[in-house]
């Protein structure tokens, strides 16, 4: 149920991507409590973007998890942006981080909802 979109003007490379996936999909389940088969991620690069009126690499993230607290935000925020940065070169202060707390019944899985 947790899901981890990654959308940046930067070029992702095709041997790369697996690898970053694999990365964030372990962090979002590490960091929710969840189960990382229910873990979904999603990167799209190469982007044409503008943040800050800069073409500069940048980053838009959304997270979307079940029962997502403050706190988990928190520290989804500061992984998610180290993970960037060292994987990526990418500075924090060119990142927005989208975080989502669905309610149970509102997310599908297998024909059903989760609540």
């Amino acid at each position: 149920m947790p899901y981890l979109k990654l959308t940046t003007n930067i070029a992702i490379d095709k041997k790369q991507s697996p690898e970053l996936m694999s990365q964030f999909s372990q962090l979002l389940a590490k960091e929710t409590g969840k189960p990382e088969r229910y873990v979904m991620v999603e990167l799209s690069g190469g982007k044409d973007m503008l943040f800050g009126g800069s073409n500069e690499p940048l980053a838009y993230v959304e997270c979307k998890s079940i029962g997502l607290s403050a706190q988990q935000a928190q520290s989804l925020s500061a992984a998610i942006s180290q993970l960037l940065a060292s994987r990526l070169q990418l500075p924090a202060e060119r990142v927005y981080i989208e975080f989502s707390n669905c309610p149970a019944n509102l997310w599908g899985w297998n024909g059903s909802t989760f609540g």
